[in-house]
């Protein structure tokens, strides 16, 4: 069993309560498709400009988590006929996503559920 951390947005954090992402974490599907078992280590939010990041993603691994994910419409957007890479929420989410993987020693994928079509999540080690 894989010990997942997830990072969301707080631009979506009053729309959006993360059912989605939950149910394909605890599914292991879309963005989790490559675990066979996974089990949720924590949550944040993370608050422009991305300041804390890589803390939040240091405290996710020091509660046990192997792999952080963060959600998809922090780099994709959801327009009429489905969901599409590119302007999400987060310009700097590459950025900060290899600044924290590297600081943090622990993975950070982009992606979690209503992945784009085509798109396989972007892991940075």
């Amino acid at each position: 069993m894989t010990k997942i951390g997830m990072i969301r947005c707080e631009k979506n954090e009053n729309k959006c309560p993360l059912t989605n992402c939950i149910k394909c974490h605890d599914q292991t599907i879309q963005g989790f498709s490559g675990y066979d078992v996974c089990s949720l280590a924590g949550v944040f939010t993370c608050r422009c400009p991305g300041d804390n990041f890589t803390d939040m993603v240091k405290i996710l691994k020091a509660k046990g988590a192997e792999s952080v994910h963060v959600v998809t419409c922090a780099f994709s957007k959801k327009e009429q006929e489905g969901w599409k890479l590119g302007n999400g929420f987060c310009e700097n989410i590459d950025a900060l996503a290899i600044n924290a993987a590297a600081e943090a020693g622990i993975p950070v994928t982009k992606g979690t559920a209503h992945l784009p079509e085509g798109y396989t999540p972007e892991v940075f080690k």
